[in-house]
């Protein structure tokens, strides 16, 4: 928990620095604007790409095989999304790489480690009916 808390910490940080940065370079108005307009664009990727996902998810499942390439997919579009309408430029970067297909695939060997590690560790449980 303390690392969490460490990291949005950090990133809260890193994402002031940025806004001052970017408020000087280009100007306060075009700043907001510029948080604004990601924001929309977040909104807009997570609901279509979402919903792609989301049928993707529901013909696996009819077909009877399992979804799970597909959850996760579906997962990263969803916190990408989510970045991407939390202000901030970092946040919007790292949506953004989730949101898009090709570098969401750099991401999935991560993830499907990380929950190798966890179901090993005995801390997530799939169960099937």
């Amino acid at each position: 928990m303390k690392k969490i808390m460490l990291s949005f910490v950090l990133v809260l940080f890193a994402e002031i620095a940025t806004f001052i940065i970017v408020g000087k370079a280009i100007g306060v108005f075009y700043t907001l604007l510029l948080i604004v307009l990601t924001s929309v664009f977040g909104v807009m990727i997570a609901k279509n790409k979402g919903m792609q996902s989301f049928q993707t998810i529901q013909t696996s499942i009819a077909n009877g095989q399992a979804p799970g390439v597909a959850m996760i997919e579906t997962f990263m579009i969803f916190v990408g999304g989510v970045l991407l309408v939390v202000p901030g430029f970092i946040t919007d970067i790292i949506g953004l790489l989730m949101v898009t297909g090709i570098t969401r695939n750099i991401f999935k060997p991560v993830i499907f480690f990380w929950l190798r590690k966890k179901m090993k560790n005995g801390q997530v449980v799939i169960v099937q009916r």
